[in-house]
């Protein structure tokens, strides 16, 4: 619900407990709208912040929740859910070195979560295949360019 001028009904708390349940209920996007008008309003709530940071994640809105997720491990560094975010949105831009270093902080400090540990395996396998470390690519492989880079001469 909301007011005559567009502005959710109730406070901060109930913008917060709204977008949670939204996401809970799988509607990331929704959330995301409640959840941003809440950390706008308490920008250094990390609970807040790091709700908003699934939502956005949940939302396909990567960037803005590998930030979010960012803000709230610089505040708190040991927050291993906030590092496992920023690890899984770093991995989700395509940038696998700073997934692997937030991934494994995640780990080191919870190293009981399974998803931490599925989640870093697979980074570092991404890794380990980006280095060549599988072998040459073959044929039909993507990424494979044949020949092409190679001296004929």
């Amino acid at each position: 619900m909301s007011g005559s001028d567009g502005v959710p009904e109730g406070g901060v708390y109930d913008w917060f407990r709204r977008g949670a349940e939204l996401l809970g209920q799988g509607n990331p996007a929704a959330a995301v709208q409640l959840l941003a008008r809440a950390a706008e309003a308490e920008p250094e709530s990390r609970s807040i912040r790091e709700t908003l940071a699934r939502a956005l994640y949940g939302a396909g809105r990567f960037r803005e929740a590998l930030e979010n997720f960012r803000a709230v491990a610089l505040a708190d560094p040991s927050d291993d859910y906030a590092q496992f975010g920023w690890g899984v949105a770093a991995a989700r831009l395509g940038d696998f070195e700073t997934s692997a270093e937030h991934l494994a902080l995640a780990v080191a400090m919870r190293p009981g979560a399974e998803h931490y540990r599925a989640a870093l395996r697979q980074t570092r396998a991404t890794l380990a295949a980006r280095a060549g470390a599988y072998g040459p690519l073959q044929p039909g492989s993507p990424g494979y360019q044949g020949d092409a880079g190679q001296d004929t001469a």
